[in-house]
């Protein structure tokens, strides 16, 4: 060791610290040798505690403001009297900065399931997560159980601890509030909260406090959560039947989905009547008796031939005539005395039409028929008769 280099470690110390980061918890003041001079000057600020130890033990804990430390290394003197240890005094002392400002948005969540008894639903298995704040609440604790000589502390280090302590007691509050599945969604800050009380008597063994504790989700399984949409969905559909119609007729109106839509259509008419019909066949004790047949009904006699007449006066014939026109012809004095009258069904009528008889100005001609069937009596006689 130079002269320069021996006379520069015997100035007086200025301490302070400040901090650009966001995770480290404890820092210490890097000493020449770990000699603090007698009459250094420490200066503690906001959101700090200084955890001074002196000659191996804890001295005391400052909070913000200016302070002159009373050490045995004097300057100069002490290292000339220790000549024989290397001109390097006994006598050390060091200085712990201590963040007591909190650290935000740690994370926290169950690395595995926890399996709960739900009363609606039974055996479930739960998963969670959130996050949490912690700050030191008692430096001289947090670094006689926690940091120790480390340097350099960062909050990684203890993260993984009170994540466990915090997962352990979620899982036995959980199980213990017989709180439903559908209802948890509800009661998450409560949750939060019990959590946060039950751990802090373990977390102040620490030196910290948790400030804030949050429950951001509790899920079930993915096949739990895919059953439980389906149920959603057929809630929100309400009638089936109407949504498959629905359905068909949306699909018919996309582009190459028409027969799709059919198959869809058919199978779940097909599904719907196989169902009734087992449903008709089974009853509570077994399947229903087979029904007696229906009697056999008689069919209703068939119709009677429409008729339709025609008529021939002077070698000329005139029809057909539906019997109402001839009534008609009859009161209007268009039926005389040398009218014959003769008539015919509607169906023969039709086939002599298609045996090749023009259809557009028709006039069938009637022979004279035998008296049975042909009437050539005056109309008046008629009429009589």
């Amino acid at each position: 060791m130079g002269i320069l280099d021996f006379l520069s470690g015997q100035f007086i110390d200025v301490i302070h610290w400040t901090d650009d980061t966001r995770d480290t918890m404890v820092s210490r003041f890097e000493r020449e040798g770990h000699e603090i001079k007698y009459g250094a000057k420490l200066t503690v600020r906001e959101g700090q505690a200084a955890v001074f130890v002196h000659e191996g033990q804890l001295a005391d804990v400052f909070t913000p403001g200016l302070y002159m430390l009373e050490t045995n290394n004097m300057p100069i003197m002490t290292s000339l009297q220790h000549w024989d240890h290397g001109f390097k005094s006994p006598f050390k002392s060091e200085i712990y900065f201590v963040n007591t400002t909190r650290f935000n948005d740690l994370k926290w969540g169950t690395k595995n399931p926890i399996i709960v008894r739900d009363p609606e639903f039974g055996p479930v298995r739960l998963r969670s997560y959130g996050t949490y704040s912690v700050k030191v609440s008692d430096p001289a604790r947090f670094l006689t159980e926690i940091v120790g000589t480390d340097g350099e502390f960062t909050m990684d280090e203890i993260s993984y601890q009170i994540r466990n302590i915090i997962v352990q007691e979620f899982s036995r509050s959980i199980a213990l509030s017989n709180i439903p599945v559908m209802d948890m969604a509800a009661n998450t800050r409560e949750l939060g909260k019990l959590v946060s009380t039950e751990i802090s008597a373990t977390i102040a063994e620490y030196g910290l406090t948790i400030p804030e504790l949050y429950i951001e989700n509790i899920s079930l399984p993915p096949a739990v959560e895919d059953v439980m949409d389906k149920r959603s969905s057929m809630g929100v559909i309400g009638d089936l039947n109407k949504f498959t119609q629905f359905q068909a007729a949306e699909a018919l109106g996309r582009e190459g989905a028409a027969g799709a839509a059919m198959q869809t259509g058919l199978g779940a008419g097909l599904g719907m009547q196989m169902g009734q019909a087992a449903a008709a066949q089974t009853g509570p004790w077994g399947p229903r008796p087979a029904a007696a047949a229906p009697a056999a009904q008689t069919p209703p006699p068939p119709p009677q031939p429409e008729k339709v007449w025609h008529l021939a006066e002077n070698g000329q014939t005139k029809g057909p005539f539906s019997k109402a026109a001839l009534g008609r012809m009859a009161t209007d004095g268009g039926l005389t005395r040398e009218t014959y009258v003769s008539f015919a069904t509607r169906a023969a009528v039709d086939s002599s039409m298609d045996m090749g008889a023009p259809s557009s100005d028709w006039v069938p001609f009637i022979a004279p028929c035998p008296p049975p069937q042909v009437w050539g009596l005056p109309l008046t006689r008629n009429r009589a008769g």
